[in-house]
């Protein structure tokens, strides 16, 4: 399926999508969507996600019931929201982001949780036994694969030729970054021989302007955004400033390089939703989350933004559309 025809199924939802799989007659299903993103934020991944649900016969309103509660932005109201879902006592809860898996993990050792794109490696991070076969509560869709970030470094200096250090913007728990992200940033660093500055965290969007200003001090020639939580919703204020700064920025989702940001290099955020669909529905008619294998994403996509590239006085290869690369403007 290309692009276009994503979109249009996308934007025609339950108009295009049948109903061969129904779920059981007069039960009505109930879950949670435990997310950083806010209710109303309406991203594609969002999108595809009620998209694989509907696909599936579940139709919010008529046999499904979604609590959706919102974060406000915030990881530390995680813990309160997911023991909330747990009183609600809902079949199952989406999960979309590390700080709402950490969360919903302490909550809860029952209540399946799937995940939607929010670990990069759950095995490492005890979140389960195997991919194969999980063996507790938690199944789903991964986020990447082990070198994503090397790969992300690679796709930046095929546009940004002359980078030699590299910043990090961060938006997520600390503990989780530094065991898990940091790591494997600074060695995929090493490796394509760039010198990776003291990453910058920020929590709020009122944070942006002092980290891009910290960045331009150090002398950062581009910036890596590693985002679980805020920076995706105020992806517009963060490709303003990169601009203003004269900054090329890669990040994991297309939604950036939209929004302005030079580029995305990552999985495919609205097949992972869509996929997403089928978990819900295979547990709901009985299957043990612990069963059911996690999935690694199938898709990833390579996005840059013309104008943007133009605006940085950089220039777009031929290798780029040669590869598979997506140009938007």
């Amino acid at each position: 399926m290309n692009r276009r025809t994503l979109l249009l199924g996308l934007a025609s939802g339950a108009l295009t999508q049948g109903l061969a799989a129904q779920p059981q007659p007069g039960k009505i299903a109930h879950i949670g969507i435990l997310s950083m993103r806010r209710p109303g934020d309406s991203t594609l991944g969002q999108i595809a996600l009620m998209q694989g649900l509907r696909e599936r016969g579940y139709v919010e309103g008529r046999n499904l019931q979604i609590e959706r509660p919102d974060a406000l932005g915030r990881e530390d109201l995680f813990p309160e929201l997911a023991a909330d879902l747990v009183r609600k006592k809902v079949d199952l809860i989406l999960i979309i982001g590390p700080a709402p898996l950490a969360a919903a993990r302490n909550a809860t050792t029952t209540i399946p949780l799937v995940m939607v794109a929010s670990s990069s490696d759950p095995v490492a991070e005890g979140a389960a036994v195997s991919l194969n076969r999980p063996g507790g509560n938690v199944t789903g869709l991964t986020y990447g694969e082990s070198d994503r970030f090397k790969k992300q470094l690679e796709q930046l200096k095929t546009v940004a030729t002359r980078i030699t250090r590299i910043a990090v913007l961060w938006d997520f728990d600390v503990e989780h970054f530094r065991r898990y992200w940091q790591v494997p940033l600074a060695e995929a660093s090493r490796v394509l021989g760039l010198q990776m500055q003291e990453p910058i965290r920020v929590r709020t969007a009122d944070e942006l302007p002092a980290a891009f200003a910290t960045m331009k001090q150090r002398q950062a020639d581009a910036f890596v955004i590693a985002s679980g939580g805020f920076l995706l919703a105020a992806r517009e204020q963060v490709a303003a400033l990169a601009l203003q700064h004269r900054m090329p920025g890669i990040a994991a989702f297309r939604e950036f390089p939209q929004a302005g940001l030079l580029m995305s290099y990552g999985p495919d955020l609205p097949d992972i939703n869509r996929r997403a669909g089928d978990y819900v529905d295979r547990i709901l008619k009985g299957a043990k989350p612990g069963e059911l294998a996690i999935q690694l994403p199938s898709r990833f996509e390579f996005v840059v933004n013309a104008t943007t590239a133009s605006a940085l006085g950089l220039t777009i290869p031929q290798s780029v559309l040669q590869r598979g690369g997506e140009i938007v403007r």
